[in-house]
């Protein structure tokens, strides 16, 4: 178990990742990205503590997802947590996707929870909204510099890959 603070949860998202996904959005972010979809989100003192034990035990229960999206605020201000719980939904064959406004190139440079968080990540979408670069045309993201990335080829080939949507 490891306390996690929250802005909320959505069961059941089709625009969080492919296929069903339970998203969790975190609370607290630094970037205050201009035009933010969850503005909410932005202060670190609010939302409310989860445990990343009952959050795994709701995801189990439902047989329709394909695994979770964290998403937020911002993921990677609470790294640890989420590397948990990443391991376990990986243990029961569910995927990770996580958006964040930091860039890959970033998050590998970061603090060691941050890159252990990152090595449990399937798909990344990184990378700041940026409000005069919105396209709704894209999939999984707000506005076109921001990537979808196969974190786990990534690392592999030691360059970014994006994912092949």
């Amino acid at each position: 178990m490891a306390l996690i603070k929250l802005a909320g949860t959505v069961n059941d998202s089709i625009v969080d990742g492919e296929g069903y996904r339970f998203t969790i959005f975190t609370q607290g972010c630094p970037h205050n990205c201009i035009g933010c979809h969850n503005p909410q989100t932005h202060d670190f003192a609010g939302g409310y503590e989860d445990d990343t034990d009952q959050l795994l035990e709701l995801i189990l229960k439902n047989p329709l997802l394909s695994g979770a999206t964290f998403s937020g605020g911002e993921p990677f201000c609470q790294p640890k947590p989420l590397a948990e719980l990443a391991r376990k939904l990986h243990q029961h064959n569910l995927d990770v996707w996580c958006y964040t406004g930091y860039t890959m190139e970033r998050l590998l440079n970061g603090t060691p929870e941050q890159v252990e968080l990152l090595g449990e990540v399937d798909v990344l979408v990184d990378g700041p909204y940026e409000e005069w670069k919105r396209d709704i045309s894209l999939s999984f993201r707000g506005s076109s510099n921001q990537r979808v990335i196969d974190v786990q080829e990534s690392l592999k080939q030691n360059q970014i890959i994006l994912y092949d949507l």
